[in-house]
């Protein structure tokens, strides 16, 4: 299995969810100071979540393989508490979100979910503890936003994994993922941005819901130029 798309599957559930405000990458709203921030840290919330997902994926493992519609419940379990889904929304979606409809909105939640656990839910399945690696913090807190930095080896080659967080009322939670120098948010940001331009967002919606309909991984999967996103 290529490496991209066993970092990619326990990296990209966290672009989903719906907010009730537009947000482009480049006018992201400031972070709250971390002064007051409950829970755990940034790397102390990787390292958590890191060690329960496989701690569960250890005993559950041939349950998953068996019934794979099963890993939704796990990725609902582990990863979503812990990702900004809203801000990460806003930011794919950009100036769409704010034209529209609450409809539109939830649907466009649904079928991203659902291609991502399409794309990725068979690598989460094989991803091993020793393939993770959590890298020691470097920054400052108390500005409310931190880059904790992970390597993922595969077949003897670690791959940088870096996880963009912020200060939130409700603790530190992640909102994108750079792998390799890519930037998730600002990738699928693009991609739906172009469609979303040049169609409208329904036509966004209607080639998720398809490609979805189909079960199959999309063909232009390790695709993509390097980007890098800013808060």
């Amino acid at each position: 299995m290529h490496i991209k798309r066993i970092t990619r599957s326990l990296a990209l559930i966290a672009l989903l969810g719906a907010a009730p405000v537009a947000v482009t990458v480049g006018q992201a709203p400031a972070a709250k100071p971390a002064t007051a921030v409950p829970g755990a840290g940034p790397q102390e919330l990787i390292q958590k979540v890191s060690q329960d997902l496989l701690r569960d994926l250890d005993v559950n493992r041939a349950a998953y393989k068996k019934e794979p519609q099963k890993l939704r419940a796990l990725v609902d379990k582990h990863l979503l508490p812990n990702f900004d889904v809203d801000y990460a929304a806003r930011l794919v979606l950009g100036k769409h979100w704010r034209t529209a409809s609450e409809d539109q909105r939830k649907r466009f939640v649904d079928a991203f979910y659902q291609s991502l656990m399409r794309n990725y839910g068979d690598a989460i399945v094989e991803f091993q503890a020793n393939q993770l690696k959590i890298l020691p913090f470097r920054g400052d807190l108390t500005s409310g936003s931190a880059t904790v930095r992970t390597e993922i080896t595969h077949q003897g080659t670690p791959v940088p994994v870096n996880y963009s967080l912020r200060a939130t009322p409700q603790g530190w939670k992640a909102w994108d993922v750079t792998i390799e120098g890519i930037s998730y948010v600002k990738n699928y940001r693009t991609d739906f941005g172009a469609l979303a331009d040049k169609e409208g967002i329904d036509a966004v919606i209607k080639r998720l819901e398809t490609q979805n309909a189909s079960g199959k991984p999309d063909p232009n999967l390790n695709a993509g130029k390097t980007t890098t996103t800013k808060p």
